[in-house]
């Protein structure tokens, strides 16, 4: 009863919204221009006191984060015209939207879920007997005459004392390898970003580990193997190819067709460990970067709107302007080289990036 409330609720929350913009369509542009100043002189009242004397905060409802979210897409200046609630604010409410979408539309796959007195027994196991693998645990159930005992792998998700981190030497060797061809090496990978209307888009990242530039990128709602080897043939006009690539445990990267167009390109496979994003570092870092500082700011509408979005940001920001400590503060392209000039007499040319997200600098002379 208690859900059928809310829902009958947000839908009257929802005609209200409705029915006043029915009305505002239908004014005139001077009577709309009026009760603009009369609102904004009234929410500029309510601003002051909160501000002063400490009312409590009033608590968005559910239309109204859903007004918001629409909102935050539609109005070019809707961050000047928030005031309750911070932008951050609304672009999580998108976010938890989207996953509430995709938990509710979602199915379960794979294994039934083990009882609680089966991961009870286990580590009731492992607790006398420590030294024992999961696969000793799983042989030791069966001669019990356990009914359907777990695999060994799932019975090592309820050991986290199985899950031994890497060694100083493991670490020590990899970054050895790393530092010796980063040169000649690029790292590859694949994320994914949820759009307005909750679809998911997975984006393909190439970097180049001695400049951190982003060699190419690719947007599709499908990734396959296909794809992905022709993103490369785009990304290695000819025959402008690495000496290694190194990417993860991806189905798409281990398919046989994949390695083969690696072997055919004379391209060396470098797989990193299981569960080991450590290994590809700058690849894990670019993705982190370009959600921080895009699409945490920037909600997508479709595939062609991202697109649109990694381009500008990546061609005209990260890999010309953006600066990085890896590289001794400079950025991926080269940048001109400028005669040092004291800051009272520099002119600086600004250029927009993403329209006014960023900005790029040149100087004047």
């Amino acid at each position: 009863m208690f859900f059928i409330h809310s829902l009958y609720e947000c839908f009257k929350e929802w005609l209200s919204y409705f029915t006043q913009f029915l009305k505002l369509y239908l004014k005139s542009s001077h009577a709309i221009k009026m009760e603009n100043i009369a609102l904004r002189s009234q929410l500029a009242l309510y601003a002051q006191r909160f501000e002063k004397e400490n009312i409590p905060q009033p608590r968005p409802t559910p239309a109204f984060r859903q007004l918001w979210v629409f909102l935050s897409k539609h109005l070019e200046n809707w961050k000047d015209v928030l005031l309750i609630v911070k932008p951050d604010t609304v672009i999580r409410w998108h976010r938890t939207a989207f996953k509430f979408y995709w938990k509710q539309k979602s199915k379960k796959l794979g294994r039934p879920a083990i009882s609680q007195d089966t991961i009870n027994l286990i580590k009731r196991v492992h607790k006398e007997n420590p030294l024992l693998s999961p696969e000793k645990i799983h042989e030791k159930l069966r001669i019990l005459g356990i009914e359907n005992p777990p695999a060994p792998n799932t019975i090592s998700k309820y050991l986290p004392s199985t899950r031994r981190p890497p060694s100083k030497k493991q670490i020590q060797s990899w970054k050895t390898f790393l530092q010796n061809h980063h040169l000649e090496m690029w790292a590859t990978d694949f994320f994914t970003i949820p759009t307005l209307t909750f679809d998911v888009l997975y984006v393909l990242v190439i970097i180049h580990h001695k400049s951190r530039k982003i060699i190419h990128f690719g947007v599709t709602t499908n990734p396959t193997a296909e794809w992905t080897i022709q993103q490369f043939r785009n990304a290695t006009p000819y025959g402008k190819v690495p000496k290694y690539l190194i990417h993860d445990n991806d189905p798409i990267f281990c398919s046989k067709a994949f390695q083969s167009f690696l072997q055919s390109s004379s391209i060396i496979s470098k797989k990193t460990a299981y569960r080991s994003p450590w290994q590809n570092p700058y690849a894990e870092r670019v993705i982190g970067t370009i959600k921080r500082e895009l699409l945490e700011q920037v909600i997508p509408l479709n595939e062609q709107h991202l697109h649109t979005l990694l381009r500008e940001y990546i061609r005209n920001y990260y890999n010309t302007d953006r600066t990085h400590q890896g590289i001794d503060g400079k950025t991926p392209i080269p940048s001109p080289v400028y005669l040092p000039t004291p800051a009272e007499s520099t002119r600086l040319e600004t250029r927009p990036v993403l329209n006014g997200l960023y900005h790029a600098y040149k100087k004047v002379a």
